[in-house]
């Protein structure tokens, strides 16, 4: 009897499924991911580790491949398409994440690449979710040709969808060029990394051939030239896991989405706190600068303050803050930087803080101390009339509940933009030393008293006088209260409790807005 031919063992079905989702998880293979952590990076899957929490992660469309056929892509294998994509948890709630794989074709976007962002985004706002981007990629797929460019339009299509219904975060761990860095600028905050991080239209060789200008990676895209200069940027980290902490600390601040409050704190600090620090910056010479950071710093639960594009344009300080463990965005002049006056650059800066404050429920407190709009051609013709109207617009349309306090002066148009009564802050204060009016007591008096101080026998001791005078009769916080403008003039000491409990009162506030389709931002 002739021996029966030996049945090759086929595999469970189980097994090949395992074996798929492990060839998918290797990414470009273990020399690729090697050569990524050579460079100081992380894989895509180790970012999404590091930062959601432990054991929180659901992966979708792991084994998407690309439908490309030219230049040879139907013989490559790309696992997952060069992008991680699932929905997590971070400090114990609901987010989407994607992660670009540059150990796949350069982390390359091609459709099906693109495809699979555009359904986490979609599901993040179905959910009412934040949603994280962590971008590190070469840009479009050149193989695929104009789908590549069409993947592209559709996530910024969604980035403009969402954006203020979702919370949205770009964090740059490596090369973002060409129409890539649009998704990115469209989201609500952007983190970069000093040394790895390059973001720009064109490359340097490029520049070179179109303008003649030298330049490289990091002087015309790295962390510092955005967060400087550009402002794309609004935080800066040294490393991935101070990113991946930065952005856990700042999402602590945010609610899930448009229609729910900020999450809440255990309060960790005396409401009924007062602060002396206070007291003696109140008590400075008025042409005296301070840091404007220990003042929010001295006001805050905890002395915890979240800074928001720190190093672009620090003449307005803008970030987050708890009170009484409840989150409020604080927008600030800073006196060390400009005088603490507005320029384009604080304008705009003020501006999109201020928006995205107000499209995700989180309170505005605002600390003035302004002397004006920074002078200078440089300024006018660079449009500060259209681009310093944008702070002013902001305020203007705002409609969460708005405090603020005159900590020193408030001169001329600033002082309106700044959150003041005329523009509708719900309730505003005043130090006993500050100082409103239309312009600063110096220039006032040289134009209003021109011919006196001529005259005068000692024009000096004259001025003195004259500016005392002014001071008193014009510029005196009492003068605005006897008005109405600001509602009490209080203590310096006391300005964290009572600042406390005028958002308690103004929790409930509703604003009906005029019915329209949207208004005209003088962009």
């Amino acid at each position: 009897m002739s021996e029966k031919k030996k049945r090759p063992v086929s595999k469970s079905k189980t097994q090949d499924l395992l074996e798929r989702r492990a060839k998918a998880e290797a990414g470009g293979g273990p020399e690729r991911a090697a050569a990524q952590r050579a460079q100081g990076k992380l894989t895509a899957r180790e970012r999404i580790a590091l930062l959601i929490d432990d054991g929180s992660f659901e992966e979708t469309d792991l084994l998407v491949e690309t439908r490309a056929t030219d230049f040879g892509l139907d013989q490559k294998s790309l696992p997952a398409d060069g992008v991680v994509t699932g929905s997590a948890k971070i400090n114990g709630r609901p987010v989407c994440v994607y992660a670009q794989d540059f150990t796949v074709l350069g982390g390359s976007l091609g459709l099906a690449h693109a495809m699979k962002i555009c359904k986490v985004m979609d599901l993040a706002v179905a959910a009412g979710v934040p949603v994280i981007g962590l971008c590190d990629s070469g840009g479009a797929r050149i193989q695929e040709g104009v789908e590549s460019l069409g993947g592209y339009a559709e996530i910024f299509f969604r980035n403009v969808q969402a954006s203020g219904y979702v919370p949205q975060i770009s964090a740059i761990l490596g090369p973002c060029a060409g129409g890539a860095v649009y998704s990115p600028a469209l989201t609500d905050f952007v983190f970069m990394i000093e040394g790895t991080s390059h973001m720009f239209i064109t490359g340097p060789e490029v520049v070179k051939a179109a303008t003649g200008e030298t330049c490289d990676f990091e002087s015309l895209g790295g962390a510092q030239t955005h967060a400087q200069r550009s402002g794309v940027c609004h935080f800066v980290a040294g490393s991935e896991q101070d990113c991946f902490r930065q952005i856990r600390e700042l999402l602590d601040y945010l609610p899930q989405n448009c229609r729910e409050a900020p999450k809440a704190a255990m309060a960790s600090d005396d409401p009924r706190r007062e602060s002396d620090l206070l007291e003696r910056v109140g008590e400075l010479d008025a042409a005296k600068p301070y840091k404007i950071h220990d003042v929010i710093r001295e006001i805050s639960d905890g002395h915890q303050f979240l800074e928001v594009h720190k190093r672009f344009a620090p003449n307005l300080v803008c970030g987050f803050l708890r009170l009484d463990g409840e989150p409020v965005g604080v927008v600030a002049n800073n006196p060390q930087s400009l005088s603490g006056a507005l320029d384009i650059d604080a304008s705009e800066k003020g501006a999109r803080f201020v928006n995205f404050c107000d499209a995700f429920n989180v309170p505005l407190l605002t600390l003035v101390d302004v002397p004006g709009y920074w002078p200078g051609m440089e300024q006018e013709h660079g449009g500060i009339i259209r681009r310093g109207a944008k702070l002013l617009y902001a305020y203007a349309r705002a409609t969460v509940p708005k405090v603020t306090v005159v900590l020193r002066k408030a001169y001329g148009g600033a002082y309106d933009v700044m959150s003041s009564k005329h523009v509708r802050g719900d309730l505003n204060y005043a130090w006993p030393c500050a100082e409103i009016a239309v312009m600063g007591p110096q220039g006032a008096v040289s134009i209003l008293y021109k011919a006196e101080l001529k005259a005068a026998k000692d024009p000096a001791k004259r001025r003195a006088e004259l500016v005392a005078g002014y001071v008193e009769t014009f510029a005196s916080p009492f003068q605005a209260a006897k008005r109405g403008y600001i509602d009490e003039v209080i203590e310096a000491r006391k300005t964290r409790p009572k600042v406390i409990r005028a958002f308690r009162f103004l929790k409930g506030k509703k604003v009906q807005r005029l019915p329209k389709k949207h208004g005209n931002i003088p962009l």
